[in-house]
This record gives structure tokens, sequence and C-alpha cells, in this order.
């Protein structure tokens, strides 16, 4: 049934052509080549077309609650305690310490391990996030994240590390207010001294005088690096646990 419609189709294009157009047999069954050729085209281009938006229909039916809920989730962590008053509670700790007071060695090594584009993004990073999910498609599990230090910031300040979509988009919003809110230098220093450590330790104070009983600003190329490394899993890859140090 198709065929008979698509060469009925042409017989009435050759027909006019020659009544109307007043061209040869020989033009005319050219002209039908290259109307079989723009139809193919365009049927082509219809049926991508189709798939695309109906790939697209689907992935927003799945995405778009999983949005609404990470924004209620960030609404309702922003509204128990505001973002202002976050920060003042993290300035406010014991251990704080100001960014000039930590080793120029430790702070090119995290921005290094957890976040080369820092200075470049605006707390969201598309690159590495692409990256992430190419390196966790390849290696089959998930090997490596994407998230910056500015999330990073938010989920250590407002939400559990339950691994849901609605956190990371919640997250998101929250590192969104932070980037409005403070410098880049700022954003760092929360984070140096939020992070965990291991073995109880939370921020880089009580981490450099915990493991090596030295101040921030005093840590070597190796015991930065041993630090940084110990932000991939706190309880299994810190000093004492790889044996860095005496228990």
């Amino acid at each position: 049934m198709k065929n008979f419609i698509n060469n009925l189709f042409y017989i009435v294009i050759v027909y006019n052509l020659i009544t109307v157009g007043g061209i040869t047999g020989k033009e005319a069954f050219y002209s039908i080549g290259e109307d079989k050729k723009r139809l193919n085209k365009n049927n082509a281009i219809k049926t991508i077309l189709a798939i695309f938006l109906s790939i697209s229909i689907l992935v927003m039916s799945m995405i778009t609650p999983i949005v609404l809920n990470g924004y209620e989730m960030y609404k309702e962590a922003i509204n128990k305690k505001s973002l202002d008053d976050t920060i003042e509670e993290i300035r406010g700790q014991s251990n704080f310490i100001s960014l000039n007071n930590i080793s120029d060695e430790f702070l090119n090594l995290v921005l290094k391990s957890e976040d080369h584009r820092f200075y470049k993004h605006s707390g969201f990073d598309f690159i590495a996030i692409a990256r992430a999910m190419y390196n966790n498609i390849k290696a089959g599990k998930i090997v490596q994240g994407g998230s910056t230090i500015t999330q990073q910031l938010a989920k250590n300040s407002y939400f559990s590390f339950d691994k849901k979509y609605e956190r990371k988009v919640a997250e998101v919003f929250v590192a969104k207010d932070l980037e409005r809110k403070l410098t880049k230098d700022e954003i760092l220093e929360l984070y140096c001294n939020v992070i965990y450590f291991g073995e109880g330790c939370y921020g880089i104070k009580d981490a450099a005088k915990y493991y090596y009983g030295i101040e921030a600003d005093k840590l070597t190329l190796e015991q930065a690096k041993a630090l940084v490394k110990t932000l991939k899993s706190p309880n299994n890859y810190n000093p004492k646990k790889m044996k860095l140090v005496q228990s």
C-alpha cells in the first residue's frame, strides 16, 4: 500500500510537470529522481526529529520531578537555616582557620585534585560532569564524581551524604547562592574548614594537628599529598590507615 501511494504520488507529479510545466519525458523522469531524493531526505530528517523529540519528552518527564523535589529540598534547607547563619556558624568554630594560614602545598593540591577549574566556573562545572560521566561509563561503575568545591561545601553545610539525585539538585541551588554571595577565596576557605579527614577530624587545622602535630601552614608537600588523598575516602585513606604516621 505504501509503495502504491508513493508511486501514485510520483505519477501525479509527472503528470503536472508534463501538462502544466510543458517539459519533455526525459526531463520529467529526471525530476522524479530528484523528488525521490528530496522526499527520502525529508523523511530521514523527520524521523530523526521525531526520535529526538520522543527522547527529549521521556528525559524531561523523568528529570522534572527530580528537579522540583531538589528545589523543594533546597528551599526547606535554606528556610531552616539561612546561608548567612551557616557561614557565620562555620567562621565561629574554634578550629576555624583563615586561608593565609593554610600551606600553599595543600591548597594547590586540593584544587588540582578536587576542582582544578574552581576559579573558572560559577559553582557548577559542565565539563567536569561530562568527564565524570564518560569515565564512569567507560569503567562500568562510579569511579569519579563531578562535584565542584562549591557543591561540596553546600553538601557539607546542609545535606546528608546519601546519593540521591534530588540532593544533587538541591546542592547546585545552594552552590549558586554561595557563588553570588562570596568570593572564590572565601568559598575555598570555608571548604577547607568543613571537609572531613577521618578519625573525627573536621577541617584542615584539626587534621594537621591530629595527624602531624603541626599547624596547617607548616604542612610539607608529602603531608599535604596524604591529606588530600584522605578526602577521597576519609575512613580508608587517612594517614593512620595508610600507616604514614604512628597510631
